[in-house]
């Protein structure tokens, strides 16, 4: 099969990219390399993908729809989308909203428009987060859950993608899966995610930040995990009479993030200086992830613990040359 996939230089994308070409399929990729953390990491990504000759790179902004339709045009043998590509980050978009809605919002919507034109298309994967479940205190997190108060304008960005898709699944039969990623992690990461400046600032000796002296608790999920859960996704398209639909996909643990913090500090070798000041009003207090729907559908298990997932990353951390 031939699958087209966006953010092919992310974390999560690269992964999936990865496993994919593993498997024999040919990976069309798009990727803007935009500079919201260190280029060079994304680049080191895509040398790794680049090196498979059944890898096509595209660098295109996917909010950009007439740079995208020419690519749809000359690929008319794509069997499946997986969507990842997104403006990510919580924080930043209390820095820069704009771009929030152009790439999440108007590259969302671009890339429906693309896809209900592939005739050979048998399934649309796309990145939602469990974000959208806001300030929700009934855990573990349902697909059943209400969704519709979200508390960062990244949350809303997410929630207005499942909203189109259920609009394009009705109105053009265009069978698609959301999924709700919790808390990804391990190598190759994102370096403004949690656990990725907390190593830096440990290994330079500079104090982290923690919010309600790390008692804050969250689905920490390998990246391993999760890209079993999306390739076993892919291979399970809705059925005609429901034709888009919404999973979780996390670990199925919540775990304080202080705990995060001594795994790190184990695996570094060395102790952190702890900061800790109140929760802003974008975080929640707790994230844990329902998976029997994935789990269902897929047979998805995450079997990788913080234990086991932190001391890996570190390997990779410690390994990698780059000055991210």
């Amino acid at each position: 099969m031939t699958v087209l996939v966006t953010g092919a230089a992310g974390f999560i994308g690269f992964h999936v990219a990865e496993a994919l070409l593993a498997r024999g399929e040919s990976v069309i990729g798009l990727d803007n390399l935009n500079p919201y953390y260190d280029v060079r990491l994304k680049e080191a990504r895509l040398e790794r993908l680049r090196a498979r000759p059944e890898f096509v790179f595209y660098n295109v902004d996917i909010s950009d729809r007439h740079a995208v339709a020419p690519i749809f045009e000359r690929h008319l043998d794509l069997t499946e989308i997986v969507h990842l590509a997104a403006q990510a980050g919580v924080r930043h978009s209390l820095v820069d909203p704009y771009s929030y809605v152009q790439s999440n919002v108007m590259g969302h919507l671009v890339m429906l428009e693309a896809a209900r034109h592939v005739s050979g298309l048998r399934h649309f994967v796309y990145a939602s987060t469990s974000s959208v479940y806001g300030r929700n205190d009934d855990l573990p997190f349902r697909e059943t859950d209400r969704v519709d108060t979200p508390i960062s304008l990244y949350a809303a960005t997410k929630r207005s993608d499942e909203l189109m898709s259920h609009a394009y699944a009705h109105l053009f039969g265009l069978r698609q899966t959301g999924l709700r990623f919790f808390t990804v992690y391990g190598p190759w990461g994102r370096p403004d995610m949690a656990y990725f400046s907390f190593a830096r600032a440990i290994v330079a000796g500079e104090p982290i930040t923690l919010y309600d002296d790390g008692r804050l608790k969250r689905d920490f999920t390998y990246v391993d995990d999760i890209v079993d859960g999306v390739v076993g996704c892919l291979a399970h398209p809705p059925d005609g009479a429901v034709p888009a639909r919404v999973l979780n996909i996390g670990n199925h643990r919540c775990e304080e993030v202080r705990e995060l913090v001594t795994l790190l500090e184990q695996a570094l070798g060395r102790r952190a200086i702890i900061h800790s000041v109140p929760r802003p009003l974008l975080d929640v207090e707790e994230t844990f992830a329902d998976v029997d729907a994935i789990a269902a559908l897929t047979g998805y298990q995450p079997s990788t613990s913080l234990a086991e997932g932190v001391p890996r990353f570190v390997a990779w951390f410690l390994g990698w040359n780059g000055t991210v």
